[in-house]
Formats: structure tokens, C-alpha cells, sequence
């Protein structure tokens, strides 16, 4: 279950993805497959900065620390994920809406997934 839990996850990510390259200007994804690609890679970005840098400097992070490092994790992303293109403004506004649609529709984050995982043994 926990497998198809990461499954929906990353496909409500990429849908999400979809939609905020639908609103942003300067903020493209070529289709669903880019898409899903790109949420594996802002996933994997942000998973690599919080082990180095820890809980609070992640894109997962909240304020304004964690604005601006999903914003740069954004924008890198699009130099590994082909048929993406954003603009260093088209990432600031693709952090907002996402942080916006994440008030609406919360995903829970890796870090959040292992706590749970052991709090529950």
C-alpha cells in the first residue's frame, strides 16, 4: 500500500505541475510525462538539500527560507527535465501557486512520511 501511496503522490504532484505551468507565465512543462518527470526531480532535489542542509532549509521547509529554496530547486530542475522552461520569475511565481494549491491540497512530504513510519512501530 505504501508503494501506491508514492504513486499517487507523484502523480497528484505532476498534475499539479500541469496546472501551475497553466497559470504561470514563463513557466512551461510539455506534457504529462515531463511533468512527472519533474516532480520526481524537484522530490529528489529536495530530499538531497534536506540531508545536507536539514529540515529547515528545504523546499518543504516553510517561510521564507523555504519559498526561495523551492523556487532555486524549480529552476534547476528544468536544466535535468527536457521540455521544461522557466524563468527566474516564472519560479518564484510557480513556488507561490504551488504553496497556495499545497495549502488546498496537502501532499505529504518524505520527511513527514518517515516520522509517521516511526512513530507507528
Amino acid at each position: 500500500m505504501q508503494f501506491l501511496g508514492h504513486v499517487v503522490r507523484f502523480i497528484v504532484a505532476a498534475l499539479v505541475l500541469m496546472v501551475v505551468g497553466w497559470i504561470v507565465p514563463q513557466f512551461t512543462v510539455g506534457g504529462f510525462g515531463s511533468a512527472l518527470l519533474l516532480a520526481l526531480v524537484i522530490a529528489l532535489l529536495g530530499w538531497a538539500i534536506e540531508g545536507i542542509f536539514g529540515k529547515k532549509v528545504t523546499p518543504f521547509g516553510r517561510g521564507i527560507v523555504g519559498f526561495l529554496v523551492s523556487a532555486l530547486v524549480i529552476y534547476i530542475a528544468q536544466f535535468i527535465v527536457g521540455d521544461v522552461r522557466v524563468s527566474v520569475l516564472g519560479a518564484l511565481l510557480a513556488a507561490l501557486v504551488i504553496g497556495i494549491i499545497d495549502l488546498f491540497i496537502p501532499i505529504a512530504t518524505p520527511f513527514d512520511a518517515g516520522k509517521s513510519r516511526k512513530e507507528s512501530k
